[in-house]
């Protein structure tokens, strides 16, 4: 009885998606190269310890390696049962940061709680926990009210509170991509993107360094020495890398030049050593993950599988392509990570757990 319990919850004999799998492990490689590369001067300077981010960065894949292999022996089916007590610890996470010794505040924003020695950002748990939670929301019926409460609470916590934008524009691309792809009533949903767009706007308007950054964008070298700073260095390094790139380990801006260079800029080093070439391979294995997602959706074998493959490539892929976006100054800067690429301990990890997911949901698709 206790077998076949175990057979019930964990998926026997897997069958991966092989092609997903190695383009992930590759990105997750890539990443850890970069992050080393990119890191060097950083951490010589503030912890004296060249070494310091990558040591960090590599206990987290390690962890996020076994949140893959878990998840994608783990039957999807289950995670129903904790979405909900999931998605009240990952709110409960986002009040907890502005509990003095508890949060950590820099620049302004109240983005990471660390205890003892581990520093964790919120943000990324709730959209893993929200991507569940709405999954299993969805499965049967679409509650418009209980949705928009969603957004607005967690809206409300993460890009007015904690003054992190870019994570609510994310938050808010994924769950009205699940709203949608769950059929919600399209009487609600266009005026419900209005109001999100308006509220982006509320939000800059009203917060003198969001209007600089869009202002930045709109003429990045405006102000090289105040407040288009960040991406006119960012661009500096992009365009240095000309076609094929000045190599491996011979970025220049990388040197305290570029502010967040081993998180959210770390695509403009990748631009810098690797060139345009390097650039459009690294978007197009992104491109791939997203493609291999919603076919994974399309064929998943229930609703759920469908809304929870669907929510989870939503997550990856609108969060390369806004932390992309904005390197190329294609949309102001946010800061937000790149997927498998940035250093960040629960970014990676819970990047590499919904892979986990999304395996093992193409896994039981094959036996269908």
């Amino acid at each position: 009885m206790r077998k076949l319990r175990e057979q019930q919850i964990f998926n026997q004999r897997p069958k991966f998606d092989l092609p997903l799998l190695g383009v992930v492990i590759f990105l997750t490689l890539f990443g850890l190269l970069m992050v080393y590369d990119a890191s060097l001067s950083e951490a010589f300077n503030d912890f004296g310890d060249a070494h310091y981010f990558i040591k960090q960065q590599i206990i987290w894949v390690g962890l996020g390696l076994v949140g893959l292999v878990f998840f994608s022996f783990f039957k999807y089916q289950y995670l129903q049962k904790v979405a909900l007590p999931f998605f009240l610890v990952s709110v409960l996470l986002l009040l907890l940061v502005f509990i003095p010794g508890l949060g950590v505040s820099a620049g302004g924003a109240h983005r990471w709680l660390k205890i003892e020695s581990i520093t964790v950002q919120p943000a990324e748990v709730v959209k893993f926990a929200t991507i569940i939670f709405l999954a299993t929301l969805f499965k049967t019926q679409v509650r418009t009210k209980l949705f928009l409460l969603i957004v607005v609470v967690v809206s409300v916590l993460v890009g007015l509170l904690q003054k992190d934008l870019g994570s609510a524009i994310v938050f808010n691309l994924i769950a009205f991509g699940m709203y949608f792809l769950a059929n919600g009533p399209i009487l609600y949903f266009i005026p419900l993107l209005v109001l999100g767009v308006l509220g982006v706007i509320g939000f800059i308007v009203t917060s003198t360094y969001r209007v600089k950054r869009v202002l930045a964008f709109l003429d990045p070298f405006s102000d090289p020495q105040g407040y288009s700073y960040h991406i006119s260095q960012v661009l500096i390094a992009l365009g240095s890398g000309g076609f094929f790139g000045l190599g491996i380990g011979q970025s220049r801006q990388k040197y305290s030049f570029i502010p967040e260079v081993t998180t959210d800029s770390i695509f403009s080093v990748v631009g810098e050593e690797f060139g345009f070439l390097g650039g459009i391979i690294l978007i197009s294995l992104f491109a791939f993950l997203l493609i291999k997602g919603l076919n994974i959706a399309e064929r998943a074998p229930d609703v759920f599988g469908k809304l929870l493959a669907s929510g989870l490539t939503l997550w990856l892929g609108s969060q390369a392509v806004v932390n992309l976006a904005a390197m190329v100054s294609l949309i102001p800067l946010t800061g937000v990570p790149l997927p498998f690429i940035s250093y960040g301990g629960s970014a990676i990890l819970a990047n590499l757990a919904a892979i986990g997911i999304l395996l093992n949901i193409s896994k039981q698709s094959s036996k269908t």
